[in-house]
Order: C-alpha cells, then sequence, then structure tokens
C-alpha cells in the first residue's frame, strides 16, 4: 500500500475567474513541488484543457483526472470527475449542449484560454463558462454516472455556490456518496450539524484558481499498486470514491 497525495478540484485559465497563469504546465509542475501525486483538472462548466493537462502532468510524473467543476440550474457547483479521459470530453459535448449563452466581458469576468500540450493559446471560449448551466441537482448524479463518472458537492463549507447555504440542508435524495471541503477545520461543524454527512467520504480540496492557492501535499489515499500503473492508480481512487465506509 502506497499513499497517493490528491488534489481533485484545480482550475486553469480556461476559466474565467482563474490566473492567466494557470495553465496546464503550470500546474502540473506547482504539483509535482506541493508533493501531490493526483491531481484533476476542474474548469467551470468544461473539460477541453483537460487533454493538454494530461499530457503535462506525464511529463511532471503527475497522474491527472479529467473533471469539471459545474454548475447546476440552481447555481450549486458539484465536481465531476471520470476515470478516462474520452469520457470527460463526452461529458463536455453533453454539458456544452446545455450551457446558457451569455458573452463573455473580459474585461469583468477574464480569459478563458485553450491550450495545447505545450501552454500554446489554441483557443477561446466566447461565452462565459461560470453562469448556470440547464442541469439540475437532482440529476447530476445520474447524468454524470451515465458517463462513468463520480461526483459530489464542491466546498459546502461555503457560502457562495455551496449546496448548503443554497438548499439549506445537504439532500440525501440526490444520492451523492462524497462531498468536498475547503477548510478542513470546518468539517467536525458540519458533521454534527448535518448528521448525514458521517456516512459520506469527506474530501478535502483548494479549489485553486491562483498558483499560490494549491496547497502543499495532506489528504490521500492509501492504495495497492501493484503491478505499478497510473491507470491502476486512477482505477483504485475511482472505486474508493463510488464506496462509502461505513464501519
Amino acid at each position: 500500500m502506497n499513499r497517493y497525495y490528491y488534489d481533485f478540484h484545480i482550475h486553469s485559465c480556461l476559466s474565467p475567474c482563474a490566473d492567466n497563469d494557470m495553465t496546464p504546465n503550470n500546474l502540473a509542475a506547482v504539483a509535482t513541488l506541493a508533493g501531490i501525486n493526483v491531481m484533476a483538472l476542474t474548469d467551470h462548466n468544461t473539460s477541453k484543457n483537460c487533454p493538454a493537462f494530461f499530457q503535462a502532468a506525464k511529463r511532471n510524473g503527475i497522474i491527472p483526472i479529467a473533471g469539471m467543476e459545474l454548475t447546476t440550474a440552481e447555481d450549486i457547483h458539484v465536481v465531476c470527475l471520470f476515470e478516462k479521459l474520452e469520457e470527460a470530453m463526452e461529458f463536455d459535448s453533453f454539458v456544452d449542449k446545455n450551457r446558457i449563452r451569455i458573452k463573455n466581458k473580459t474585461e469583468i469576468f477574464g480569459d478563458q484560454l485553450i491550450m495545447d500540450g505545450e501552454d500554446n493559446v489554441i483557443g477561446n471560449d466566447d461565452y462565459l463558462l461560470s453562469n448556470a448551466t440547464l442541469i439540475t441537482i437532482d440529476d447530476v448524479k445520474k447524468t454524470v454516472e451515465s458517463f462513468n463518472g463520480v461526483s459530489y458537492p464542491a466546498h459546502i463549507d461555503r457560502e457562495a455556490n455551496g449546496i448548503i447555504a443554497t438548499l439549506g440542508t445537504f439532500p440525501e435524495e440526490c444520492g451523492f456518496l462524497c462531498t468536498e471541503f475547503y477548510d478542513e477545520n470546518k468539517i467536525d461543524e458540519y458533521t454534527e450539524k448535518y448528521l448525514n454527512l458521517k456516512e459520506k467520504k469527506l474530501l478535502v480540496s483548494s479549489d485553486a484558481h491562483y498558483i499560490w492557492d494549491i496547497k502543499d501535499k495532506r489528504d490521500y489515499f492509501e492504495i495497492d499498486d501493484e503491478p505499478y500503473s497510473s491507470d491502476k492508480v486512477r482505477r483504485e481512487i475511482f472505486k474508493a470514491l463510488r464506496m462509502v465506509d461505513k464501519s
């Protein structure tokens, strides 16, 4: 068994609210410096920088996970992760058809840069990525699972776009097995107030929008990685995300 330190919530320069220095290669390089072994790229309502991130991660010895931070119709943020890059890109196409298209005002919201594996800008998304989609919170889990992915509410300890702040509770009927905290110091407070959280797998990630937001290694999975391959590690992580330890 080996420890694999993770951060499952990272934004690149494709997210309008993220710094343009959050390029795929910079993310992978900083992950190495921070001691992170597994990193997920989760831009707002898009996975289009994931192919470039996979190339950069391979060069830096980081195990990449393709993902997205989906904004639901209720304006709730949900982390969506996929075992395979191809599945993430299929989900990206699905979400693209369910976006509400508002022209991005770069002077207000920031650039939305699509990059290749060498950090060259190869395109822009002209429509704002951070606004709500047509996908409801009730439909997220089953929709993501249809693409062989895992989903869970993001930063539930925050007021902005958190599921608890928005709905007043952590709804059991949505079926989420995991959830994410931004501040690990708030876990006890929330699990005492919302008792059903004790049955969930609790994750902590940085929600980094700037290079300096990426935290040093802290949270990890213990994985039997023999015989080693990055695919095996990724597969074991998803197996753990789909299981809840009720012992």
